[in-house]
């Protein structure tokens, strides 16, 4: 039984590898990550390292796959229920999605920005150390995004409680990192709604730390000349 059981994991890591390359369709590929995440969250703890390396070496590779959009859902609760499992994986399922993250196509953009906040969400703080930075200058770009929908997601991340506490408790960190491009956005967006957004949350990062959001605006108005 421990052999097939092996011998249909890496046939179904065969499979879903193939989906990665431009070439291969992705027929049945939602059927097959709807059945793993039941197998997944009966997955004993701790997590085997096999079980780990699935998630790193082929569930967060999928993620480039053009077909993507075909089976994002079952893809994400999979991944979800990894993290469930054991928080700290979070760290390494948010830094293979910077690692992978689609800067041609906002609407897989859009994706991943959703991923990432179910991902925060099963997250405790600390264990968001080592990828905090890269994370929010990647939140940065997506903030000052010409593509309206990608900066929206982006700024819907405030209407989250979990994230904006995640956020004020690293404002020294975080603050200079977002508050250029909100001033930017304040300024310069096209979009309305994005206009609107923008100087909301300004405000809350206005209203959590007066004397570090001032600071960090006059930094980046000096920057910009």
């Amino acid at each position: 039984m421990m052999a097939m059981r092996a011998f249909i994991r890496r046939s179904l890591q065969h499979f879903l590898m193939r989906i990665t390359s431009e070439s291969a369709g992705h027929n049945g590929v939602a059927e097959i990550l709807e059945i793993l995440g039941s197998i997944i969250n009966g997955f004993a703890l701790p997590l085997k390292e096999e079980h780990k390396l699935f998630l790193e070496k082929c569930l967060i590779p999928l993620h480039t796959a053009r077909s993507l959009n075909a089976f994002s859902q079952p893809l994400s609760y999979c991944i979800a229920q990894y993290v469930e499992k054991d928080s700290r994986l979070a760290t390494t399922v948010i830094r293979g999605l910077l690692r992978f993250w689609p800067v041609i196509s906002p609407s897989k953009e859009v994706q991943f920005l959703t991923e990432v906040e179910e991902i925060l969400e099963l997250t405790q703080p600390p264990e968001l150390d080592e990828v905090k930075f890269e994370l929010f200058k990647r939140l940065a770009k997506c903030l000052v995004s010409p593509h309206f929908q990608v900066a929206e997601r982006a700024l819907f991340y405030w209407n989250n409680d979990a994230l904006v506490r995640i956020i004020n408790d690293n404002r020294r960190m975080i603050f200079p990192i977002i508050v250029g491009p909100l001033y930017d956005n304040s300024l310069t967006h096209w979009n309305s709604t994005v206009h609107g957004l923008t100087c909301n949350v300004m405000k809350l990062l206005m209203e959590a730390d007066p004397p570090l959001f001032d600071s960090c605006s006059a930094a980046h108005r000096m920057e910009s000349g």
